[in-house]
């Protein structure tokens, strides 16, 4: 029977009914393992946040290279412009009907703030938060069986795993907790 309240006492299922531990090096065995999960839960998340920074840095790139092709050699001024080249227009000299009409306005597109669908890209950043969801589920899990040694061994492993790739990662990362 599960006990309902935090204990320190062994014999609680950790994941399936035949992982048990109950003596005390088990249990220890047990957080050692938790310690380790909880870790590279935290190493998972900043990976996945590090390999996003530069997925969407390339496609957004891509975006911008599509967007804004190179300038073509056709249509080059074969001269550049000198003092002489510019006209000076007086603003008093504009008709009443441009003055009514207003300002026109520009008709370029606003810049592009989601990254486009690419597959290479889009299925390993998947495939990370699909891994990094079962470790936290998996960590939840432990968390259930009410055991305080078992707390405090993930409570240790992610403050450890937090500051070792904390740096690395960005606040997306931290979906879970």
């Amino acid at each position: 029977m599960m006990t309902p309240y935090l204990h320190f006492t062994g014999g609680d299922n950790l994941f399936f009914k035949t992982w048990t531990p109950s003596s005390h090096g088990a249990i220890a065995g047990a957080c050692i393992g938790l310690v380790a999960l909880a870790i590279l839960e935290r190493f998972l998340g900043a990976v996945r946040s590090v390999l996003g920074a530069q997925w969407r840095q390339k496609a957004m790139a891509l975006v911008e290279a599509k967007s804004f092709p190179p300038p073509s050699p056709i249509t080059t001024p074969s001269k550049e412009k000198t003092p002489s080249d510019i006209e000076e227009v007086n603003i008093n000299s504009l008709s009443g009907s441009y003055m009514e009409q207003g300002p026109f306005l520009s008709s370029r597109r606003a810049p592009r703030r989601i990254s486009p669908f690419i597959i290479a890209h889009d299925f390993p950043r998947g495939v990370l938060y699909a891994l990094q969801a079962l470790l936290a589920y998996v960590l939840m899990l432990a968390v259930m069986t009410f055991q305080a040694a078992f707390i405090i061994a993930i409570l240790a492993g992610l403050g450890v795993g937090e500051v070792l790739f904390g740096r690395m990662g960005t606040a997306e990362s931290h979906t879970f907790h």
